[in-house]
């Protein structure tokens, strides 16, 4: 079979597909695009998340300790600061940040990966038509390896806000539990970890992709300026945000009280579990909803408006969209 012929019939129009084309910047592929994905992934979770630090703070402080933290969140970081000084609500930032680059790293590359191989193995059409089921998969295989490199971070940051004076910092909290009570401990809490960030993860993209979609069907995107697209992307990220925060609020109670204390001696996760769940009960299990509402919301838009931009600068061009 011959090759499509490259020429026109017409030295003009030639010319004219040529200037095109080298004016079109190349498209990227393999490890070239998804590390790009990778990269501004993990700025926008770092960022988003470090920022919001003392908001994190003072929510794991009303899910630790409801009965003296009852004033909610502008309460909540009064009480903070008189008791323990302005400084303390920037408790676990280093883990925080550093916990939340790797992670974002993965799980919007890693998101970017799967749903390129579900449309690989089912096909253009055939993905796009199921297209929701792309989304839900990709977001869960993105988050299970998303979560295994976060963990141990995540488990270090409540410590430290749990306990202000267990330990100075990342590395002196992280070399502490390790010392004390092994590496096993820092995925003691990687069960609620999954309860909680597979099923935030699969709300934060299915809504995002959902929404941006409605928005796209009346702007078109080819010509949206640079400035409308990050508003699009902010608007749907907020939206995204609010409901994956109300799907995952009762684990991430349950995380922060697993990885408040250890376990008492031959007690296992799953039943430290059960006994938590049956002493928080429904209510007590959204204990500080307001405060991730508005955390959860505030990042989530900023991560989808950050990563968008991000990607633009350095070129993460080659993406697939399966949207109608």
């Amino acid at each position: 079979m011959s090759a499509p012929p490259t020429s026109t019939g017409s030295t003009k129009l030639d010319a004219i597909k040529q200037n095109v084309a080298a004016a079109e910047p190349a498209k990227l592929t393999g490890l070239q695009l998804y590390s790009r994905f990778a990269f501004a992934g993990a700025v926008c979770c770092s960022v988003t998340h470090g920022g919001l630090t003392p908001v994190d703070v003072v929510k794991t402080r009303i899910q630790l300790d409801p009965i003296k933290y009852n004033k909610g969140l502008i309460g909540g970081f009064r009480q903070v600061i008189a008791s323990e000084g302005a400084g303390a609500v920037w408790t676990g930032f280093g883990p925080t940040a550093a916990g939340y680059f790797l992670q974002g790293a993965f799980k919007f590359g890693g998101y970017e990966f799967f749903k390129q191989q579900s449309i690989n193995l089912l096909g253009y059409e055939s993905a796009s038509n199921n297209r929701t089921a792309v989304y839900l998969a990709s977001a869960a295989a993105a988050e299970f390896f998303a979560d295994i490199a976060l963990c141990p971070l995540e488990a270090t940051r409540i410590r430290l806000v749990s306990e202000p004076t267990f330990a100075n910092g990342l590395i002196g909290g992280f070399g502490k539990i390790a010392k004390n009570e092994g590496f096993g401990a820092f995925y003691s809490g990687f069960g609620p970890i999954l309860f909680k960030q597979v099923p935030y993860t699969m709300a934060k993209f299915v809504v995002y992709e959902k929404v941006s979609e409605l928005i796209y069907q009346t702007v078109d995107k080819s010509t949206a300026s640079g400035g409308a697209q990050t508003a699009i992307n902010l608007g749907s990220g907020l939206i995204a945000g609010l409901a994956a925060a109300v799907v995952s609020q009762p684990a991430d109670t349950m995380l922060s009280k697993i990885n408040k204390t250890k376990g008492l001696p031959g007690e296992g996760t799953t039943s430290r579990l059960i006994k938590i769940a049956k002493e928080l009960g429904l209510r007590g299990s959204y204990a500080g909803i307001g405060a991730r509402l508005f955390m959860v919301g505030s990042l989530t838009a900023g991560q989808f408006a950050i990563y968008g931009d991000i990607k633009k600068a350095i070129g993460a061009t080659g993406g697939v969209e399966i949207a109608k």
